[in-house]
């Protein structure tokens, strides 16, 4: 994994050197649709007990907001590096075993909220009018990773508890990500993308599990 980071600085680097004086900025912000890819349940084992067939995985809603460099190669391909906090994770609802409340099991639903940092290096080309495609290796650190559980009865919540899962899970995970961007005139602009990851998330590398997420975000280049 750190020689993956050396070469995605060095190749932001390089692109940096080709065209550094006509390098531009902007911000972004959004919201993001995460999920799991693969055996989300398994990945959690260490933290709940479950019961075989009666689990359903769901996303997590949550957002993403940062920064990011375009640096053009051409009137119509430029690289565009980006640093982003995003919040990405997914829930289960079902049956899960928490002690001393079985009887409460079936209406239980635990939420795992997973808090990392994206360093994206797109390559994005202009199709004209505004539209632009890009698509790019992501790697992504995980500041922190939080399995928040709760149960009720009758619609009200009689039990919640957050629980720390930092360390049961990869801090580092490698992906991809691409997607597709409108740019008006000003600077303002809109984009749908799609992080698709490739690093098994859990500690161990042993679960089959990965992150998946869906961003939605508007932004402006200065």
């Amino acid at each position: 994994m750190k020689k993956q980071i050396l070469l995605l600085i060095v190749t932001a680097s390089s692109f940096a050197t080709i065209a550094q004086t006509n390098i531009s900025f902007g911000v972004k912000a959004g919201f993001t649709s995460a999920s799991m890819r693969g055996d989300a349940v398994n990945s959690l084992n260490n933290l709940l007990d479950f019961a075989n067939g009666r689990i359903t995985t769901n996303n997590r809603t949550g957002f993403f907001a940062g920064g990011y460099a375009s640096i053009p190669l051409s009137e119509l391909i430029s690289v565009e590096p980006g640093l982003y906090y995003t919040q990405k994770g997914y829930e289960l609802r079902g049956d899960l075993g928490i002690k001393g409340l079985e009887f409460l099991g079936a209406n239980a639903k635990a939420t795992l909220q997973s808090d990392y940092i994206d360093i994206p290096i797109l390559l994005k080309t202009n199709l004209g009018d505004g539209l632009q495609l890009f698509a790019g290796p992501q790697i992504s650190y995980l500041t922190q990773s939080q399995l928040k559980t709760s149960a009720g009865v009758l619609g009200f919540n009689v039990f919640k508890n957050t629980t720390d899962a930092t360390s049961q899970f990869n801090r580092w995970d490698m992906g991809v990500n691409a997607g597709a961007a409108y740019q008006f005139k000003g600077g303002f602009n809109v984009s749908a993308a799609y992080d698709y990851g490739l690093s098994k998330v859990d500690a161990n590398k042993s679960v089959n599990g990965y992150n998946n997420a869906i961003k939605i975000g508007i932004g402006i280049a200065f």
